[in-house]
């Protein structure tokens, strides 16, 4: 099923993995999987390899499997730095032939110091090939606190609206922790006429090294209300745990209630804590099914 139509019917909710390292055995992934497709999940992304590293081919078999083993909508995301169009399009023509019709295109991080190689420069252009060449339902990113490269908000608007306009069918934000960041993205979205649907990413924290460095990549805003939490309960990582958990539910509650698109949870393939996050938001999600 292609993400963009399931708006129509309901808020969504959906979940987001990735494959086990290369040296990693790969049963435990589909352990992962078997606890959380419990969940019914509306789709699951899986993250890939950037520059088509070797991640990419567990990708597309992991998707494949949540399509045809658990009966999910499957999501295999595609960054395109460093590929070249007929790497691209190999990857692609084997997402088709494993029955996979959601692709999230994305740029990637360019990893630092090192020069851009390859025939996509932003994610735009990707969207833009995949468009001409294939029937897709393409999903891309978006930033509620502007993009780390973007001069301002308008510029950063403006782009967005750009890469819709190439053909991206529905929209996923990176993390945040304030919802007010998401809300006045929304109303820039609005202005800007962009009309696909627009889910809101939330990543629970439960590690304080893990959420600081995805500050430092993405520029995150902290609010002072995290800030305590991450103090009082860096040392107790069961506290942590369960603090980063309720606020992630307080966001999603918040979220619904203002009229969300959809809730993206970035799971960091820990079932436990999608379980609880999804028990304690469940019933707010059927309520406002459309």
């Amino acid at each position: 099923m292609r993400t963009a139509d399931i708006f129509k019917e309901k808020t969504v909710f959906s979940l987001e993995i990735f494959p086990p390292k290369p040296s990693a055995d790969e049963s435990v992934i589909y352990d992962t999987l078997d606890h959380l497709t419990d969940i019914r999940p509306d789709f699951i992304s899986v993250t890939y390899g950037a520059g088509g590293g070797k991640n990419g081919s567990k990708t597309i078999s992991i998707a494949s499997d949540i399509i045809s083993k658990y009966g999910t909508t499957g999501v295999a995301h595609l960054p395109c730095i460093d590929l070249t169009k007929e790497q691209a399009r190999e990857i692609l023509d084997s997402m088709e032939q494993h029955g996979i019709e959601n692709v999230l295109a994305l740029r990637g991080d360019l990893p630092e110091g090192r020069e851009h190689h390859g025939d996509f420069r932003h994610a735009d252009e990707l969207v833009t090939f995949i468009r001409e060449n294939y029937d897709f339902n393409i999903l891309g990113a978006c930033y509620p606190e502007v993009h780390p490269e973007s001069p301002n908000a308008v510029a950063d608007i403006l782009h967005l609206k750009h890469k819709v306009e190439c053909g991206v069918d529905h929209l996923i934000t990176q993390l945040f922790l304030d919802n007010r960041h998401f809300y006045e993205f929304r109303d820039r979205t609005r202005l800007a006429r962009i009309d696909v649907p627009i889910e809101a990413g939330i990543m629970p924290v439960t590690n304080k090294k893990q959420i600081e460095r995805m500050v430092k990549l993405c520029g995150v805003e902290l609010p002072s209300k995290f800030r305590h939490i991450l103090d009082r309960y860096e040392n107790d990582p069961v506290a942590l745990r369960d603090a980063g958990i309720a606020y992630a539910v307080d966001q999603i509650t918040d979220l619904t209630a203002e009229g969300a698109d959809g809730i993206h949870l970035y799971t960091m393939n820990d079932p436990y804590v999608a379980h609880r996050i999804y028990e304690a938001v469940q019933s707010l999600l059927c309520s406002v099914c459309r």
